[in-house]
C-alpha cells in the first residue's frame, strides 16, 4: 500500500469539489438535478448500510450507533458461522462523536490506499471513518478538540459525498466487504441526511428518540424526510426511556420503572400511528456515559467489570442485542 498525504492540512485553500483534499479519483457521484433521475448506488465494499439517526440532537443517537455496530458484530452468518464484519461512519461533520466514543481521538490522520481513497481506522475489531480524524490539530497543541469546522452547504455535500464513496472498507488482506456500515447522522433533515437518502441505496433507518414531546416533534420530521427520500425505517428506539433505582430499600420501588422523562405513552402512540415497529425501550444506565467517554463500546464495558454498579444495565446490553438482531434481519440478512 502507498501512503499518500490528503492536502486538507497542507493546502491554504480548499477547493468546494474536494474539501477533504483527497487525491482525484475520477467523476464523484453528482447530486440529482431538478426534475432528473435519482440514480442511487451502493457503497464500495459495503453489503448492507443501516443509517441511525434523528430529527433531533441530545438523544443518543451515536452511542446507539456505536453500541449496535458492536452488538451486530457479535452476530454470526447463518451458513459460516463467521461473525459478521461491520463499520461505522460518522457522518456527523461540525459534531463528530465516534472518535471519541471509539478511543480514536487524536490518533492522527488515516492513511491513503494507492487508489487515493480513505483507509478507516480501527478499534475493539471495528472500522470507523468519521470527520474528526481529517481535522488539521490547533495551533500549539497535539490535539483537535478546538479545531471547528466552518464550511456552507456545497462544501458539506461535497464532504459527505467522499466519505461515502472515497473510503476503502474492504478488509486488508482477502479484501473481504463489510457485511453492514452502521452510518451515524446528524441531527435535523438538511444537507447531510439527504445526500445520503438521494445518493446511497440505504437498507434500513434505526430512528432514535427519547420521551419528551420535544423530541418526538422532530423525529416524526425526520421520518418524513427519509419516506420522501425512499429510505426504509427498520424501527423505532426509546432511549432513556426509564430508570431502575439501584439503591432503593424499598423493594417495589427498586423494582418499579421510574419515568425521569415522562411516561413512553406518547412515543409507543407515535410509533403505532406511523405504523413503526418499536426495536426497544431502553433503560437510563448510568455507566453507559463513562464507557463512552474511555472510549468503550458499553456491552464490552460492562465485561471488564470496570462499570458503575446499578441498575438496568443487563437491560441496556439485551436490549440492544435485541435491536441488532432485529436490524439484521430487517435488511435481509440470516442468523
Amino acid at each position: 500500500m502507498v501512503c499518500l498525504r490528503r492536502l486538507f492540512s497542507t493546502a491554504n485553500i480548499l477547493n468546494h469539489e474536494n474539501p477533504l483534499g483527497l487525491p482525484q479519483r475520477g467523476v464523484p457521484p453528482q447530486m440529482p438535478r431538478r426534475g432528473g433521475p435519482i440514480v442511487k448506488r451502493s457503497i464500495p465494499n459495503v453489503r448492507k448500510v443501516v443509517a441511525v439517526a434523528s430529527g433531533k440532537g441530545g438523544v443518543g443517537k451515536s452511542t446507539i450507533a456505536v453500541n449496535l455496530a458492536y452488538s451486530l458484530s457479535t452476530l454470526q452468518h447463518s451458513s459460516t458461522a463467521a461473525r459478521l464484519r461491520v463499520g461505522i461512519l460518522d457522518l456527523d461533520v461540525f459534531g463528530p462523536s465516534v472518535p471519541t466514543l471509539m478511543g480514536l481521538q487524536n490518533t492522527g490522520e488515516p492513511e491513503l490506499t494507492s487508489a487515493g481513497a480513505l483507509r478507516p481506522l480501527t478499534n475493539h475489531g471495528i472500522p470507523t471513518m468519521s470527520m474528526g480524524y481529517l481535522l488539521p490539530k490547533s495551533p500549539g497543541t497535539d490535539s483537535t478538540d478546538d479545531t471547528a469546522v466552518v464550511w456552507r452547504g456545497l462544501m458539506v455535500q461535497k464532504a459527505v459525498q467522499q466519505l461515502l464513496f472515497d473510503v476503502d472498507w474492504s478488509r486488508i488482506g482477502d479484501g473481504a466487504p463489510l457485511d453492514v456500515l452502521v452510518v451515524d447522522m446528524p441531527p435535523g433533515t438538511g444537507d447531510v441526511p439527504l445526500t445520503l437518502g438521494q445518493l446511497v441505496k440505504v437498507d434500513g433507518a434505526v430512528i432514535v428518540s427519547t420521551p419528551q414531546n420535544v423530541a418526538l416533534s422532530d423525529v416524526t420530521k425526520g421520518i418524513a424526510m427519509f419516506r420522501k427520500v425512499n429510505v426504509p425505517i427498520t424501527g423505532l428506539v426509546l432511549n432513556n426511556s426509564y430508570y431502575l433505582c439501584p439503591t432503593c430499600t424499598n423493594t417495589s420501588t427498586s423494582a418499579a420503572p421510574q419515568y425521569l422523562f415522562g411516561p413512553p405513552d406518547d412515543f409507543r402512540a407515535t410509533a403505532a400511528r406511523l405504523d413503526i415497529s418499536i426495536l426497544a425501550e431502553l433503560p437510563l444506565v448510568p455507566g453507559l456515559s463513562a464507557s463512552g467517554d474511555r472510549g468503550i463500546p458499553f456491552g464490552l464495558f460492562d465485561r471488564l467489570e470496570e462499570r458503575q454498579e446499578g441498575g438496568g444495565e443487563k437491560i441496556w446490553i439485551d436490549g440492544m442485542k435485541t435491536v441488532a438482531r432485529k436490524v439484521w434481519e430487517g435488511v435481509g440478512g440470516e442468523i
